[in-house]
């Protein structure tokens, strides 16, 4: 049986500018999200607005316009720069008579093109319902209500009342398994807690090299692509640091402005691995002229996940492809690193990069001197793993006299379960 390709959509984006809202990078990342999600869109109408329209968002004149270049195009979506209301979503579909969506809709198709795990694909699609519950009311005002059988006649349910049910129901469902993946994530953490393994997180906006980052430190085969969004589900693997022993690594989804709400709560089990990390490695991409900008965008996003009382370290990737900077650490006036310069592509600043997540990680670091006795073998085990120990004698008795070096707060722990 021969397979018919199905044709692609004919879209038309338009860019919306507000005063003081709108600039010309966000157009920019506009048009990355579409072609992120495969879209090759048939024209670009840049709509220019002194003040925002209740009823359309942008002006009549300009939805007549869209109108026209739908006709002459044969478009099946319009994608809008900016976030409309259900009334203005419903209002321009009835003006061009064609199916209109918003930049968070877009977005979240793209999440949902990129979700590859089970746990992914259901926060995805708890943020589409969730997206969706607010906005069914454009889709079934032509329907009456619905009539029961013998006995049973009345006003009934409407297809509009039946389906926020229905999707009230799944949200429920997806909800409930969520809560499991967030407790099983949980249950890990508390493992590498007791076990003293920290947490490096890496964050930063998307396509900032994360993931090429993540997978120059631990020689790993994580997904990269030059698109937005190219990975959502978390990948954790272990760190070797000299001088310190092993870590975690956690690389995170993307972020980037005004992630929707629906997806922050949606993935917020995943967001947890940053939460609850020791150090955030937050990845700027040193050449984007918009770096200060996303960066502040990226605060934004830690602050609604509550991640941000959590020490950041300041990767500048991409040092490969500035003429006159070179791979460095930069201190404040305590000593501590604030800032390293990389490049995940060649390699270039990786040692450094290390150097500062055991500089920040061994800041209360102590050595003394402990006994065990030789019935404590396995908290003996968990020192050498740590590469904690700094040297050993048995005592005459058997007991094991070592001296190790660890953080303060590490060691009370594991001294206190002994």
């Amino acid at each position: 049986m021969i397979e018919t390709p199905v044709p692609a959509e004919v879209v038309i984006l338009v860019h919306v500018t507000l005063p003081r809202v709108s600039t010309q990078a966000d157009f920019d990342e506009f048009h990355e999200l579409a072609v992120s999600a495969g879209i090759s869109p048939a024209l670009e109408i840049h709509a220019i607005c002194r003040s925002a329209c209740v009823k359309y968002l942008i002006g009549k004149g300009k939805v007549e316009e869209i109108h026209q270049a739908i006709k002459a195009h044969g478009a099946d979506l319009v994608i809008f720069s900016h976030d409309l209301t259900p009334a203005q979503t419903r209002n321009i579909e009835r003006k061009v008579e064609c199916r209109v969506v918003d930049r968070v809709d877009l977005i979240l198709d793209i999440f949902a093109q990129r979700a590859q795990t089970f746990e992914g694909k259901l926060q995805v699609e708890l943020a589409q319902l969730q997206h969706l519950s607010t906005r069914l009311i454009r889709g079934w005002t032509h329907l009456e209500r619905q009539k029961g059988g013998i006995g049973l006649r009345g006003p009934g349910e409407t297809q509009l009342e039946v389906d926020r049910r229905l999707i009230r129901g799944r949200i429920k469902a997806i909800t409930k398994r969520l809560d499991k993946v967030r407790k099983d994530r949980s249950g890990r953490r508390r493992t590498r807690h007791r076990a003293n393994i920290s947490t490096v997180a890496l964050v930063g906006y998307t396509n900032a090299g994360k993931s090429t980052l993540f997978n120059a430190l631990c020689d790993s085969d994580a997904y990269v692509a030059d698109q937005l969004f190219a990975t959502l589900d978390p990948t954790l693997r272990a760190l070797h640091l000299s001088e310190f022993g092993k870590v975690v690594l956690a690389d995170t989804v993307g972020f980037i402005r005004e992630l929707p709400h629906d997806l922050v709560d949606a993935f917020r089990a995943t967001l947890e691995e940053t939460k609850d990390a020791d150090i955030l490695l937050h990845v700027i991409d040193a050449v984007d002229p918009e770096s200060r900008y996303k960066m502040s965008e990226v605060n934004k996003v830690l602050e609604q996940i509550e991640a941000n009382e959590v020490p950041a370290l300041l990767v500048f990737n991409k040092v490969d492809l500035i003429d006159d900077q070179t791979p460095h650490i930069e201190y404040n006036a305590a000593g501590r690193p604030v800032k390293v310069w990389v490049s995940a592509v060649s390699g270039a600043g990786l040692s450094e990069l290390k150097q500062a997540i055991v500089d920040i990680l061994s800041e209360d670091i102590v050595e003394q001197e402990i006994s065990l006795s030789s019935t404590q073998g396995k908290l003996r085990s968990t020192l050498y793993n740590l590469d904690a120990v700094v040297s050993e004698q048995v005592a005459l008795d058997g007991s094991y006299e070592l001296v190790v070096r660890l953080p303060k707060q590490k060691l009370t722990r594991l001294l206190s379960e002994k």
